[in-house]
């Protein structure tokens, strides 16, 4: 991907391009030896602090997905057959894991994997030491059951440049691992039908009693929507502007009616904030799996339901008009009523407040700094039943999503600061069953360019999520994730790589509590100094 060049930064802020991502494991415990100066030209393979992907000790049978080696634009193209020794569809598990190498000199860049026009991985890579790394991202991709029973075709890309500066071929293996079901390993319940939404209209089962979408949302493709959270409002003296400034949300909607809003997660691809050094060894929330915004479609079910084709759209409020740098790719997941050719039912409620998005530009007084203020609101409420073979089930989703941002910087952007603050609550209630999610990501850092050409970025990341559960108005499950990351890197710009003279200091931690984690309780801390692992402390 190309890297946008922040006038006077010098230094580029290069973006490339639920489950969690799982990159491989430290290799040991933590050298005693005392970590460099500065970064050498090798450094500790990427690793992240999230837990491993949950597997069951049933038989299991590993098929390959992909071999391949990305120089360019040109996707690889395969195909899937499901294994026979672990059962036809049946499984307690499948776990897809990517495995990567790089050397040389590259750049991050964004990658998906799609079975059968499913896209069930979307990804970015690290950058590469000279002497080379190795890496490695796990999911679970069980719930992509329909399209993993029967024989598919595949395709993969990671776009890549290799040239005589840009080095680095991307070498990269993908394993699917099934595992039979089994006494105390049943199957979960996984939706019947995975639809891509890779057409203007799409006709659904008429017998469907349960419709999520999931879309990976990923502002990407060069320009400035890689970090569109920075984007100021048009007539601003800033590098990047956007008409209505920062403030983005994703939307669903059917036959034209917003059926869905979210806030997009504003992934830190491993270049980002002008730093590469912030990225070496841990990756930002969610860079190597970007995790789809869900939304439950259920309520529009019965107008769904009438064998007709259907529009559902995708878009991206708050993008310019006519504006591209947003990848949307959308599955669809369904649940039938095994006894009934047609389930009916009606749309009964429909309430949207007046989105906003304000941004107010502060021009710079002398020797002071320009500084955006932006805030967004949304609500959305959508209601429904179903005449299901067990009777009638109504659904009821609200959902309310907010920013709130400031944003300074100086002139020729030498200095370059946000604080911004993202909400994004859902309730669902289907039938006798209410859960509740409570979204929350933040992003704290500045860059500045001192004194001998010194680039120094500091940055903080959360990614935070509370979900209740209650049957009957009674508590049942509760979980709380919280995934923070630290950064402090300083090098020079502007001169060869051996001579930045790169320091930095990082920390990740992942903590996970309730029926997601291993034991109810996950916690793990990653530091790091130069590229050195210091600290991988387990709490739990």
């Amino acid at each position: 991907m190309r890297r946008h060049r922040i006038t006077g930064l010098l230094g580029a802020l290069a973006l490339a391009a639920g489950t969690l991502a799982a990159a491989g494991p430290a290799h040991g415990l933590p050298r005693a030896d005392p970590p460099p100066a500065e970064f050498g030209t090798d450094w500790h393979d990427p690793l992240t602090a999230a837990p491993p992907v949950a597997r069951p000790a049933t038989r299991s049978c590993r098929v390959t997905l992909a071999e391949a080696q990305f120089r360019d634009f040109t996707p690889y193209r395969g195909t899937y057959t499901p294994p026979t020794a672990c059962g036809a569809a049946d499984w307690a598990a499948v776990v897809l894991r990517l495995e990567g190498k790089v050397k040389g000199r590259q750049y991050d860049r964004l990658g998906h994997l799609s079975l059968g026009g499913v896209e069930v991985l979307r990804t970015s890579t690290p950058q590469p030491s000279p002497d080379g790394i190795t890496w490695s991202v796990e999911k679970d991709v069980t719930r992509y059951r329909d399209t993993l029973a029967r024989p598919q075709p595949v395709e993969m890309l990671i776009g890549n440049v290799v040239d005589d500066t840009y080095t680095g071929v991307i070498d990269v293996t993908v394993t699917l691992t099934f595992y039979a079901a089994g006494p105390g390993s049943p199957a979960p319940d996984t939706p019947d039908r995975v639809l891509p939404l890779t057409a203007p209209t799409i006709t659904t089962p008429r017998n469907t009693e349960r419709l999520l979408a999931e879309v990976y949302a990923t502002g990407s493709g060069g320009g400035c929507e890689e970090y569109w959270y920075l984007t100021t409002p048009a007539g601003a003296p800033y590098s990047c502007t956007a008409d209505g400034g920062p403030h983005r949300e994703v939307r669903v909607s059917v036959d034209g009616q917003l059926a869905g809003i979210a806030a997009p997660f504003p992934t830190v691809w491993t270049g980002g904030w002008s730093n590469p050094f912030l990225w070496y060894v841990t990756p930002g929330p969610r860079a190597f799996d970007v995790q789809p915004v869900r939304y439950d479609l259920t309520p529009f079910a019965a107008l769904l339901n009438d064998g007709r084709p259907h529009r559902i759209e995708v878009t991206v409020a708050g993008l310019p008009a006519g504006q591209s740098g947003w990848s949307t790719p959308t599955n669809l997941l369904l649940w039938q009523d095994e006894a009934r050719k047609v389930v009916t039912g009606a749309l009964t409620r429909h309430e949207e407040s007046d989105p906003t998005g304000r941004s107010r530009w502060t021009p710079a007084g002398p020797g002071e700094q320009h500084r955006v203020d932006t805030e967004g609101d949304h609500r959305l409420t959508v209601a429904g039943y179903l005449d299901t073979s067990r009777g009638r089930v109504a659904t009821t989703v609200t959902r309310s999503v907010h920013l709130a941002s400031v944003h300074r910087w100086t002139e020729g952007e030498s200095r370059d600061a946000l604080d911004a603050t993202w909400t994004d609550r859902e309730s669902v209630t289907h039938g006798p069953t209410t859960t509740r999610n409570d979204r929350t990501y933040t992003m704290d850092g500045e860059t500045t360019l001192g004194a001998g050409d010194r680039l120094r970025t500091v940055l903080s990341l959360g990614d935070r999520a509370d979900t209740v559960t209650l049957r009957g108005g009674r508590t049942v499950d509760v979980s709380r994730l919280d995934d923070r990351y630290t950064g402090d890197a300083t090098y020079t710009a502007n001169v060869p790589r051996d001579q930045r003279h790169a320091v930095a200091t990082t920390s990740a931690r992942h903590r996970l509590y309730g029926a997601q984690a291993p034991g109810g309780c996950y916690d793990r801390t990653v530091d790091t100094v130069q590229g050195t692992v210091t600290v991988d402390r387990r709490r739990c």
